[in-house]
């Protein structure tokens, strides 16, 4: 039996906002860009990444779903993979980088990238072209929902943990004067290590009773019945430093993988009832392919990720050179 949860009217458009390219040519002239030697940096690390990302995914057998003699940037920005085994999204962790670094990877053919500020992202937004589809990885406070729901090209949150903020993130998009071209991607963050520092809601497990319920699936199931401008989209986790720097499989990961079947086993447990809210039925259906995605994955650990199944990996300081502080 396929794992599948799907919006089954969800738009088929690749972008949330169309941008021209006098419309890019404009705004790239507001960004100071980066000397040539830095520009030809951030290819090569980049470039590098995104073989390793093809590598992991081959070996697990979700190989590129074309075929081309060197894996490219155009690889690894999909959007939503076509096939039974897209290739895993690379999302570039632009945290305190300079707006030039991500245009010069902008014009590599790089497309995803990920911010954990909402000033910072937002800041970046308005400098930058309107094709990029930016991801919100950061902690998901509800006061900064309105300014993310607003970004008109923000491609997926993947910090979601309350109905609160689901529900502030809902009403905002709503209320747009311009609506989206598409709904907002939204990752459940999971605590699979169990860590107290760290955010995110309890993982489940296949054997356990109480999988039927909970903060999670709770989650889920208002976001799918009451929630329509969300598109559900998977499960994220960041897991532990001790797992992600072990040479055994990664305990994380497998209990990411564990929670998304329990999860979908739940969800359809509550669709069997000739009570259930019509748009919950509509939404798990076993017919199709596509699965939760797995955001697990970042620079230290993003190769056992994908061999373990991630199919998003964030990934920084492999890219970017280290941090500077806080700007």
């Amino acid at each position: 039996m396929p794992s599948c949860v799907v919006l089954r009217s969800f738009s088929t458009t690749r972008t949330p906002l169309a941008a021209s390219a006098a419309a890019r040519a404009t705004l790239a002239k507001m960004v100071q860009p980066v000397p040539t030697e830095r520009a030809a940096e951030l290819r090569d690390n980049y470039d590098s990444i995104a073989n390793q990302v093809k590598a992991a995914a081959e070996k697990r057998g979700a190989g590129p779903t074309v075929s081309s003699p060197s894996y490219s940037a155009a690889d690894s920005n999909q959007v939503d993979g076509q096939g039974p085994h897209p290739q895993p999204r690379l999302v570039a962790v632009s945290k305190y980088k300079p707006a030039g670094d991500l245009l010069a990877l902008h014009e590599h053919g790089v497309r995803h990238f990920g911010e954990n500020y909402p000033q910072e992202l937002e800041a970046k937004a308005k400098e930058l072209p309107r094709d990029i589809a930016w991801h919100y990885i950061g902690t998901l406070q509800s006061n900064k929902c309105k300014m993310l729901a607003s970004i008109p090209n923000l491609f997926a949150i993947e910090t979601l943990t309350s109905v609160k903020a689901a529900n502030q993130l809902h009403n905002t998009l709503s209320a747009l004067s311009l609506p989206r071209e598409t709904r907002l991607n939204v990752f459940l963050q999971v605590n699979t290590s169990g860590e107290e520092q760290k955010s995110g809601l309890p993982a489940l497990s296949r054997s356990s009773s109480s999988s039927a319920d909970g903060p999670l699936v709770d989650l889920a199931v208002h976001i799918l019945q009451k929630c329509p401008t969300l598109r559900l989209k998977g499960l994220m986790t960041i897991g532990s430093l001790e797992a992600s720097t072990s040479d055994a499989p990664n305990p994380d990961f497998e209990r990411l993988k564990e929670t998304r079947e329990a999860l979908v086993a739940a969800l359809r447990a509550q669709t069997g009832g000739a009570e259930q809210d019509d748009a919950l039925r509509k939404a798990v259906d076993e017919g199709e392919e596509e699965e939760l995605e797995l955001s697990m994955g970042m620079s230290s650990d993003f190769v056992e990720a994908i061999e373990q199944g991630s199919t998003n990996v964030r990934v920084g300081s492999s890219i970017f050179g280290a941090r500077p502080a806080k700007w």
